[in-house]
């Protein structure tokens, strides 16, 4: 069981207008919403939740999914449901004398050296070390970025260059229970969002937003797969890091994969030799504790081609589904034929628009149409996936309540465990398994809905 939380980047390009701060923008961006949802925090008909998070950043968080296309899916649907906020967010602000364009962007940091992330969320079992569990994941946290990270023009004082993940200098320690006060690469906040007897969420706040989406098949794939063995009490080979904050930043700005990282006991390896002993214990368990699918073999293969990608210097292994590879060749080329360093204002917007989530503006979406970015879902069950939760677990039930209450016209409270009809504690449900799909409560409460809404004969 896993979900997705995106902050989105939110920019008026507006040259002679006003000034005009992000949280008037984002409130214009928000305004339909909050017209139906009276609240610029909502949950979607698909399940998803919608809000405006600190910063004026619009953030979309998946429905909890079950499978790794569903998930995909309701990943790339939230792109297309911000996206489809911006004509009236213009139109407003031009009411209000500001002519300009909002652009929302997929990306990790702006050009004032913020940060804002993408939350990848994971299902665990309750259990007591759980902090000496999740320490086990950092070393696979601090390497996973060769093969999965979005790629980022980065300033250091050596000069401007090209770096695997533009997150990795913005983590400040492995685990806290904080998110912004102290960027931690894993949140320890006890929010599981389920039965606090038996699960725990592993938050993991260090990854990458990904445009394509073979990046995060790997992503979440490879973790989750990483996270069975550790909960099934496999014995993983002992990577724990001498200085997991220098060895994130060292691994992110070695494209040439040569740089190593300190282990505790004094040994010193490769990104990509430790991604390949992660690599080595899924595939052991093949047919044991995993079940080998044609998925879990997609996974594998992207994975280990991935690490040959920087190992032996061949970016075009992977550079139709890595987003750090697929943005590496295109900046290459523009960087061939203008013959400008890295550092290149023109580079700086041609990434920008990499992550430009607009159909028309957006550059990745082009790569997609061309051929040039690989896909894991068709279009028309993204475009399915924006109205319609995931069907096997209890995002299957929320959907249904949300879309049901909004028919009715009816005031509704949701949150992640909660449903509930205005008007009585007899009309609260309390969803606490994530896995259930089916309710005899919320099938009384769509009943209810339901009638409400039937037209008077």
């Amino acid at each position: 069981m896993f979900g997705l939380e995106t902050e989105f980047g939110l920019h008026l390009d507006a040259p002679n207008a006003r000034a005009v701060t992000p949280e008037e923008v984002a409130g214009h961006l928000f305004h339909s919403v909050v017209k139906w949802g009276r609240s610029s925090n909502v949950f979607l008909p698909n399940a998803s939740r919608l809000y405006i998070d600190v910063g004026a950043h619009p953030e979309y968080a998946t429905a909890e999914c079950d499978s790794l296309t569903d998930l995909i899916a309701s990943d790339k649907a939230g792109e297309r449901i911000v996206h489809d906020l911006v004509a009236e967010g213009e139109r407003r602000l031009a009411e209000a004398g500001v002519e300009g364009t909002i652009h929302l962007y997929k990306n990790n940091t702006d050009s004032a050296g913020n940060s804002y992330g993408c939350h990848e969320n994971y299902l665990v079992r309750r259990r007591a070390d759980f902090r000496a569990f999740a320490s086990a994941l950092l070393p696979f946290l601090v390497t996973r970025q060769i093969v999965t990270g979005a790629g980022a023009i980065t300033r250091r004082q050596s000069g401007a260059g090209y770096s695997f993940s533009p997150r990795a200098d913005h983590m400040w320690e492995g685990m806290s229970s904080a998110t912004t006060r102290s960027r931690p690469m894993i949140n320890t906040r006890d929010e599981p969002h389920a039965n606090a007897e038996l699960y725990r969420r592993m938050h993991v706040i260090v990854g990458d937003s990904s445009m394509s989406e073979t990046t995060t098949l790997l992503k979440m794939g490879s973790t989750d797969l990483l996270l069975r063995l550790m909960e099934a009490h496999v014995r993983l080979p002992d990577l724990t890091l001498a200085n997991e904050m220098q060895a994130i930043r060292d691994v992110a700005h070695d494209l040439s994969g040569v740089a190593t990282v300190e282990l505790a006991d004094g040994r010193r390896l490769t990104a990509a030799q430790v991604q390949q002993e992660y690599l080595d214990a899924v595939r052991s368990q093949l047919g044991a504790i995993i079940t080998q699918t044609d998925e879990v073999d997609q996974i594998l293969d992207l994975w280990e081609r991935g690490i040959r990608a920087v190992r032996d210097q061949e970016p075009s292994l992977v550079d139709t589904e890595i987003d750090w590879a697929i943005k590496w060749r295109l900046l290459e080329r523009y960087r061939d034929r203008l013959a400008c360093p890295w550092d290149d204002p023109r580079l700086a917007r041609l990434e920008l628009a990499y992550h430009d989530v607009s159909p028309e503006r957006g550059l990745f979406p082009r790569l997609v149409r061309d051929g040039l970015a690989q896909t894991v879902v068709d279009d028309a069950r993204i475009e399915r996936a924006k109205t319609v939760a995931p069907e096997t677990t209890r995002a299957h039930l929320r959907g249904q309540f949300v879309t049901a209450a909004l028919a009715a016209r009816q005031d509704f409270t949701v949150d992640w465990v909660h449903l509930k009809i205005a008007g009585g504690a007899k009309s609260t449900v309390l969803l606490k398994d994530p896995f259930r799909n089916t309710d005899e409560r919320v099938d009384v409460l769509l009943e209810a809905l339901n009638t409400a809404s039937a037209p008077v004969e």
